[in-house]
């Protein structure tokens, strides 16, 4: 099993930093140790941390819980641009080795869809988040032919500095509970934007709550079509069971 800090800290001086602080997560923790060095001694140990930053990575989600327990997650793909196809994600929670929550092992989609994951023996955050921003990027990549580290930096850095963060009202079990809203397009601005243009006007939703399992209520990725009013190339997303995709993003934005 591989043990990999999903909370390291990250240093806003460096952006390579920042990059590596999400990264496949077999190569997570190597990756952090040789980046957060150099960043701390350029900023002088000072944190700088976004909201969205601090509530999509920086948040203690899983000690609370009390294993064994198994988050249960139900996907979809839909859009104009390739067949679409429903399945399950799965993130079985258990004690770690001092007995603590939690040691995790995930289950992302099942048959030709399947993404093969590493277990991570001590997670204090809901590793779902990572998990569907790795399949995001491998799919880019096959779309693309892009590097996946490119795009695993533009996601990073916009989740640092360009993402709104929203109160939202979320269906969960059939109850209204309060929740978090964080929103990006990492491509809207990026330099190399044409030459992906087709695939490049792309937004992410990630929903979070403490009401409910695991803090994570649900993502999305929407690809949209060059026209505006055309359906969108490609919309993924992640709910968990017992939550409800929301219809549309509202309108208010919380300051960040």
């Amino acid at each position: 099993m591989t043990t990999i800090p999903l909370r390291t800290p990250l240093r806003a001086a460096s952006s390579a930093a920042r990059a590596a602080a999400w990264l496949p997560a077999a190569a997570l923790a190597a990756s952090l140790a040789l980046a957060a060095a150099p960043a701390q001694a350029q900023t002088g140990g000072a944190q700088d941390y976004s909201a969205a930053e601090r509530l999509l990575f920086m948040t203690d989600q899983l000690p609370a819980l009390k294993p064994p327990l198994t988050l249960n997650y139900a996907f979809r793909k839909s859009g104009s641009l390739e067949p679409g196809f429903e399945d399950r994600v799965a993130i079985e929670l258990r004690r770690a080795a001092d007995g603590s929550c939690c040691a995790t092992s995930g289950r992302f989609l099942t048959g030709e869809h399947a993404v093969a994951l590493p277990d991570i023996e001590q997670a204090r955050s809901n590793p779902v988040l990572l998990y569907f921003l790795e399949h995001d990027v491998r799919d880019m990549n096959r779309l693309t032919k892009g590097s996946q580290s490119y795009f695993r930096k533009r996601i990073r850095m916009a989740i640092y500095e360009g993402a709104t963060v929203r109160d939202v009202d979320l269906d969960y079990q059939g109850r209204t509970v309060a929740g978090r809203l964080i929103e990006i397009e990492p491509y809207k601005n990026d330099p190399l934007r044409e030459r992906f243009a087709r695939y490049a006007d792309k937004r992410y939703e990630f929903y979070v709550s403490d009401a409910v399992p695991g803090g994570v209520y649900g993502m999305r990725s929407v690809m949209r079509a060059p026209a505006a009013d055309a359906t969108p190339l490609v919309v993924e997303q992640l709910f968990i069971e017992g939550g409800r995709a929301p219809d549309a993003p509202p309108a208010k934005e919380t300051p960040r």
